[in-house]
């Protein structure tokens, strides 16, 4: 019997071993967007220890929680609205870190004799063009951080965005730029690293940093699945850790961040580097805020449920704190 015993404990020791040997070797398909302070992700693979990250490049948030519900990845970098977009649809989604906030930009065709920071002349400009039967187009990439910072912008200086604007969806940020160019648009909501490329193309202008709304400057998170939760802990935990470490690098030296711009974007160094100005890395989690701007969303009609509870329920901060060594109640709790 005693042998037995012997035998039943360093088998079942050896399946624990072997278990979580398996959970960390297969890799964690890590997916993000194609914007400044996303395609920063791209680095996290070389951050990680005791588990492989594939990162996967996205054209934009809304294809990469696509990938996140359907499982095709395992971890993703979302936005708040794409977070709380996805409760109110019912998706698992479980947002275990932040990373980057900031990145918004309002820009005007040159041409336009409306002021930076000048909403009264816009709020009178866009009422003009309703008025005249010819209605002001404002373009974004539907469903990013992008659009909800301008939509709530519209709302506390008095103007609908759902009935005062003909909004213009486009999908690929890296189309604004020649969407203002042809006159398609009388002003877009876009992400950096594409708003410095207009501007130092000479295409548009500045109009306004959109962050005087419940959603302030917060755009980041990193999510997960709960099943991810489940059956791989450790390989989450390596994650976080990764991007904890990604948010401190960042902090500290932006060439690199200049370079990972370059290489999944394309544009060159000047125009990344003019980006990274508007760009806040913070690895917290807000759930005050979080909760603030699913009711904003819920008053634009972006959503349609109530979802602080679920807000609550799916914001895990066990692993980021594990990373940080700080409790929740310094990361935004």
């Amino acid at each position: 019997m005693k042998l037995f015993h012997a035998l039943f404990l360093a088998g079942a020791t050896m399946v624990a071993t072997f278990s979580a040997h398996a959970e960390t070797d297969a890799p964690v398909k890590l997916g993000f967007a194609k914007c400044a302070h996303c395609v920063s992700m791209g680095l996290v693979p070389d951050l990680a220890t005791g588990v492989k990250i594939e990162a996967i490049n996205f054209n934009s948030g809304n294809d990469v929680l696509t990938a996140l519900v359907s499982k095709s990845i395992d971890v993703a970098q979302v936005t708040y609205l794409h977070y709380v977009t996805a409760l109110d649809k019912g998706f698992d989604v479980v947002a275990i870190s932040g990373q980057v906030n900031g990145g918004s930009e309002l820009l005007l065709p040159n041409a336009s004799p409306i002021a930076a920071d000048d909403w009264t002349g816009l709020k009178a400009a866009i009422f003009k063009a309703k008025t005249d039967g010819k209605p002001f187009r404002v373009g974004a990439s539907r469903g990013n951080a992008q659009d909800i910072h301008m939509r709530g912008m519209f709302l506390k200086n008095g103007i609908d965005p759902n009935k005062d604007i003909q909004f213009i969806n486009i999908p690929n940020p890296a189309d604004h730029l020649s969407a203002l160019q042809r006159g398609e648009i009388d002003m877009i909501a876009t992400v950096e690293p594409f708003a410095s490329q207009i501007l130092q193309a000479g295409a548009g202008k500045h109009f306004d940093y959109p962050y005087d709304q419940a959603a302030g400057k917060l755009t980041n998170l990193i999510v997960t699945r709960s099943d991810v939760i489940k059956s791989r802990p450790a390989a989450v935990q390596a994650s976080v850790t990764a991007v904890v470490k990604l948010v401190d690098m960042l902090k500290a030296d932006q060439q690199v961040w200049i370079q990972a711009i370059g290489k999944y974007t394309g544009l060159d160094q000047k125009i990344a580097a003019a980006a990274l100005k508007n760009a806040y890395p913070d690895y917290a989690m807000y759930r005050g805020s979080t909760q603030a701007i699913a009711k904003m969303m819920r008053d634009l009609n972006y959503i349609s449920h109530d979802v602080s509870a679920d807000i609550d329920k799916n914001m895990d901060y066990d692993f980021l704190s594990q990373a940080t060594g700080k409790p929740k109640s310094e990361l935004g709790y």
